[in-house]
């Protein structure tokens, strides 16, 4: 509409006041529907992005534990991540992209984080119920949510969030292995450096080129872990087991997870992945006969809450999103 060019936009933010300049004739409307266009629409999408990715995370992993009992914790997460960085490489064909310094820089930084974020996860995997060791990970996304949130409520998701935790994890019972919740803890430090990173690759670089960088430095890494013992274990089968996990987990969540932090704050998205415990309760009910009691169900219920208020409030208004490709 014509009249729109006499109202000058200067700073509209998700999380705090809106200024404007210029003749002010149906300012309030005009600032809602910009308000509007710019937030509502990013927050969703970046929402279902990361929710989709969530979902294909915990059906991996589910299906990884399977593997665990041949190849090992260790083996298990090698062989996904060394055909995820040969997977990206193809796709991403990153000797046709100039990078800047920094881009490169932060995508092998952010390898490094995926394969310690991997490695440690499957460890912990392998010694808790999946519920469990996906809620005691969720505590890095939530501290990411903490440090990085803006407005008046930005600590009331985290903290109902993190009442949910406590309710799937019931750490008062005792019964989770002590060596396994260490290592879940430590993917929870590589899970905050990751959605960090994530957002800072997802910013300089287009599409999901910096992820054909990341993904074979986590296979490099993996390989320096468990490779040569994991290699004296390999089958025909396994390798192409290997080929459709590496697809479900973690090329298309993590592609996903980059595309959705273009959207949204870190803040938004660390809490938004509260709902990882929950997929992981359900996902290890249905297909690993791991039965929640009543107070972890009614966890599940709070860290939907949380997940439903950062996405009303999270998305990203201070990049211009870059094309795919």
């Amino acid at each position: 509409m014509n009249h729109e060019r006499y109202v000058h936009y200067i700073n509209v933010d998700a999380n705090s006041r809106q200024r404007f300049t210029g003749a002010m004739t149906l300012t309030q409307p005009l600032a809602e529907a910009r308000t509007t266009g710019r937030s509502s629409s990013p927050a969703r999408t970046g929402a279902l992005m990361a929710t989709a990715s969530m979902l294909c995370v915990q059906l991996g992993l589910a299906v990884s534990v399977g593997l665990i009992d041949q190849l090992g914790a260790e083996g298990a997460a090698w062989l996904r991540l060394l055909w995820a960085g040969a997977l990206m490489v193809l796709v991403g064909r990153p000797w046709r992209v100039r990078f800047t310094r920094s881009g490169l820089v932060a995508s092998v930084l952010l390898g490094v984080v995926i394969a310690g974020l991997t490695l440690l996860f499957m460890a912990a995997v392998a010694r808790l119920p999946l519920g469990m060791a996906s809620a005691l990970e969720f505590l890095g996304p939530l501290g990411v949510a903490v440090a990085r949130g803006r407005g008046a409520h930005r600590l009331t998701w985290p903290v109902l969030a993190g009442v949910g935790v406590l309710l799937l994890t019931q750490p008062w019972s005792g019964q989770a292995d002590p060596v396994g919740v260490a290592f879940a803890l430590a993917a929870a430090g590589c899970w905050a450096a990751y959605i960090l990173l994530t957002q800072r690759v997802g910013d300089e670089v287009s599409g999901v080129t910096g992820l054909s960088i990341s993904m074979p430095v986590a296979a490099l890494v993996a390989s320096l872990v468990a490779g040569p013992e994991t290699l004296a274990r390999m089958t025909p089968e396994l390798w192409l087991v290997g080929i459709g996990l590496a697809v479900l987990l973690p090329v298309v969540p993590f592609t996903l997870e980059m595309l959705a932090l273009r959207r949204l704050t870190t803040a938004a998205f660390g809490t938004l992945m509260s709902l990882e415990p929950a997929f992981a309760l359900l996902v290890g009910l249905v297909l690993l006969d791991q039965v929640p009691n009543l107070l972890a169900v009614l966890g599940i219920g709070f860290v939907v809450a949380a997940g439903v208020g950062a996405e009303r409030t999270g998305a990203r208004v201070d990049l211009e999103p870059l094309p795919v490709g």
